[in-house]
């Protein structure tokens, strides 16, 4: 899937290994489908800026003309894996979704030595695995690239081993991965755009910006709607 981005720049994202069954499903059969969001501060939406669900949700529901597609937002800031799978409970499974988008990792790195990756690693798993036996698809968001993690060496160091991790976590557990930090690495090596436009400016720059985010949110929708179809 190839589309273009801010100032021409083409985003190529090969888009999703498997099938989102149950999304697919919810649409097709039901007048109203449930998304869960669920992560830290880029889910949450920080410093104003409109956050991915609610703009992947208009996107949803403007592709499915007739259908109610809610995006139900589960983001709290500064929050990891470990917490995240704590609210599992009440945040994910209760609300009974179709699909469930994990944002996951950046906090791990940001936030060095309040986790360690191992802790991360283990609570993404575990929570896939309880997803496992439900009527319900999974996408994995991972880490933002921003200038807060690639401008300090330790930060960085560790985002790219979680970057791993999460790679053979979701690998393992049969999900999709959304690769938002090879994304919008991507279009920094690029040279067509600086990792300061990928940030809102504030503070030591950690949040995504609101031409990223909107970006960001628009492919991840189309990914969404063109995935592979589901097995017969």
């Amino acid at each position: 899937m190839t589309a273009t981005g801010a100032g021409g720049l083409p985003d190529v994202f090969t888009g999703f290994r498997h099938p989102i069954s149950h999304f697919r499903h919810s649409l097709r059969a039901q007048r109203k489908t449930r998304i869960v969001a669920l992560g830290s501060s880029s889910t949450a939406g920080t410093n104003e800026i409109v956050a991915f669900p609610a703009r992947l949700e208009q996107s949803l529901r403007k592709a499915n003309f007739g259908c109610m597609v809610d995006v139900l937002n589960r983001g709290l800031g500064g929050q990891e894996a470990p917490e995240e799978l704590s609210r599992f409970e009440c945040d994910v499974i209760a609300e009974q979704p179709s699909l469930v988008i994990w944002q996951v990792g950046t906090n791990a790195a940001y936030r060095d030595g309040l986790y360690s990756l191992d802790e991360v690693e283990a609570a993404l798993r575990v929570g896939l695995e309880w997803l496992a036996p439900l009527p319900v698809d999974v996408i994995v968001m991972d880490l933002q690239y921003t200038a807060a993690i690639v401008d300090v060496p330790r930060r960085l160091a560790l985002a790219e081993d979680m970057q791993r991790r999460i790679e053979k976590v979701t690998s393992a557990a049969g999900v999709n991965l959304f690769g938002r930090w090879a994304l919008m690495k991507g279009w920094c090596e690029s040279g067509k755009i600086s990792p300061s436009a990928l940030d809102d400016g504030h503070g030591d720059r950690l949040h995504v910006s609101e031409v990223a985010t909107a970006r960001i949110s628009s492919i991840l929708a189309e990914a969404m709607m063109s995935a592979p179809a589901p097995l017969a």
